[in-house]
């Protein structure tokens, strides 16, 4: 048995001191009582409420994030870049749809992930990810709960790469809402960019969506520029966005601990190809539909 496989599979509360990677003083987050933690939560739930996305900046403290950037680029070796062709809902494309569709708009995407499965035993971000305490605090954020950690074996908490000239193109994500920790900025480019709840669960909104892919239709689409130690909590589902292209010598890198509200689900199929490069057998047996009958 490799040293990997006898780890746990998640830390116990009794291992993870949140001092390791927060400013428990300038956040409070284990201290339900502190005016500062409910000051806290209410600016995001009212930035998650106006165009889902929440941003806390200087979140994880400069030696998490330095332990974390350490072990990235121990682990770079395994960063696989996944499908190059994708379109926003990472499916294959529909030749009968009219040409301007959504769903034939494909772009070529370079960035790469360390999947989970990689993340060393004694992982920060493993700790980050298993935290009560964070799960309790990001599910009040979110105002939203319960939550759950993501069975999801590739994608419950990798680390997103792009090196110089990478890009991430536009997309919907599969899960409901993700968790985003800026581990490394790239020296320019990479920008955050997004548009708010351009979907909803009943309406797929195709005629917006093929506006900001086809026509380069900016009116609505907000940018984020996130430095390294910031918290983002964003509603993916119904926000089409990407990440600009990177420049230069020094990778971004971004941890990606991602939260679910049914803890049955996993990625289907094709978005666990997609992404992570491979379908396991838990992604098949574990295909079900979504509530909310989107397009993926």
């Amino acid at each position: 048995m490799t040293a990997e496989a006898s780890q746990p599979s998640a830390f116990a509360a009794s291992q993870i001191q949140l001092s390791e990677f927060i400013d428990l003083e300038q956040f409070p987050i284990h201290d339900l009582t502190s005016l500062l933690r409910q000051e806290l939560v209410l600016s995001c739930r009212q930035a998650l409420a106006a165009d889902g996305c929440a941003h806390i900046p200087g979140f994880i403290s400069p030696s998490a994030i330095t332990a974390m950037c350490a072990e990235a680029n121990r682990l770079m070796p395994h960063a696989r870049q996944a499908d190059a062709r994708v379109n926003p809902y990472l499916i294959a494309e529909d030749t009968s749809l009219p040409q301007r569709d959504p769903r034939r708009f494909f772009e070529t995407r370079t960035s790469a992930f360390i999947n989970s499965d990689h993340l060393e035993p004694m992982s920060l971000l493993r700790k980050i990810y298993d935290s009560d305490v964070m799960v309790h605090f990001v599910a009040e954020c979110l105002n939203q709960g319960p939550i759950y950690r993501w069975a999801e074996p590739l994608g419950r908490n990798p680390y997103s790469v792009m090196h110089d000239g990478d890009y991430f193109p536009w997309h919907f994500d599969g899960n409901d809402f993700t968790v985003s920790i800026l581990v490394q900025e790239s020296e320019t480019g990479g920008d955050f960019e997004y548009v708010p709840n351009i979907r909803s669960p009943k309406d797929e909104r195709f005629d917006d969506v093929s506006r900001v892919l086809f026509d380069g239709e900016r009116s609505k689409v907000k940018t984020l520029a996130l430095k390294t130690g910031d918290l983002q909590l964003f509603k993916g589902r119904y926000s089409i966005h990407r990440v600009t292209k990177t420049y230069g010598q020094q990778a971004r890198i971004i941890a990606l601990p991602t939260y679910v509200t049914n803890p049955y689900l996993v990625n289907r199929p094709h978005h666990a190809r997609a992404f992570y490069g491979k379908a396991m057998d838990i992604h098949y047996e574990r295909d079900l539909a979504r509530l909310d009958q989107l397009t993926d």
